[in-house]
């Protein structure tokens, strides 16, 4: 039984739009990537929030990045244990496949997320704990960052310290994936860790060297 419906008018009535002006003003730029394939430099693993806009921020086209997006742009670590593994598989295609020659993690502000993993570590979000929650589980992945800032007293500056540990976890459990490891200490790839303040139009990066987020 597919209980698909009609695409909603709005949507249809964009989507025309684009038809008729970017893409009949380029189409032989599409042809060519039909034709071609795709050639990413970079893949950029982001959160699904509908804010993070990460090809308007760096001002990419098609076919300029490689895009990953989860809850909270989380990496897990390396499990070759049979079972599906979307983020993992996405990360074995960009390195192994498409080669590309960085991979860029891009955390934000108020991210839902990351709330719902600091509630649910400080006992405050029962349902996120039960088994058959996927964002519970999902979230799993960022308990030791929880650990590593639980102690701030501040309730607003300790969410936003653990916004930075997704980030920084991902970038941890990039590591144990053994192609990427590979590729890091061949210097055919490197890893960034990026924050997005989305209502300051701010970037930050992670700086090993200062142990730190750093404005860009």
């Amino acid at each position: 039984m597919h209980n698909a419906k009609p695409l909603p008018s709005y949507l249809v009535q964009r989507f025309h739009g684009w038809q008729a002006t970017t893409f009949s003003e380029n189409h032989a730029w599409y042809k060519r990537l039909a034709d071609e394939g795709q050639r990413p430099r970079a893949m950029v693993i982001s959160c699904c929030d509908s804010r993070v806009h990460v090809t308007a921020i760096f001002g990419a086209d098609q076919g300029e990045f490689f895009i990953h997006r989860n809850i909270a742009n989380l990496v897990p670590p390396y499990e070759p244990d049979g079972n599906q593994h979307g983020t993992s598989a996405a990360v074995e295609y960009a390195v192994t496949a498409l080669k590309v020659a960085h991979i860029v993690i891009v955390g934000h502000s108020n991210c839902g997320g990351v709330r719902g993993c600091h509630d649910m570590c400080s006992g405050h979000a029962p349902e996120l704990e039960e088994k058959s929650s996927f964002v519970g589980r999902w979230m799993d992945i960022l308990r030791p960052g929880y650990e590593r800032v639980k102690d701030i007293e501040d309730e607003t500056t300790r969410v936003r310290a653990l916004e930075k540990e997704a980030v920084l976890t991902s970038l941890q459990n990039l590591m144990t994936f053994p192609f990427v490891d590979e590729a890091v200490k061949k210097g055919d790839l490197s890893l960034h860790g990026l924050w997005n303040d989305i209502g300051e139009g701010q970037l930050e990066q992670y700086l090993p060297s200062e142990k730190a987020f750093k404005p860009i």
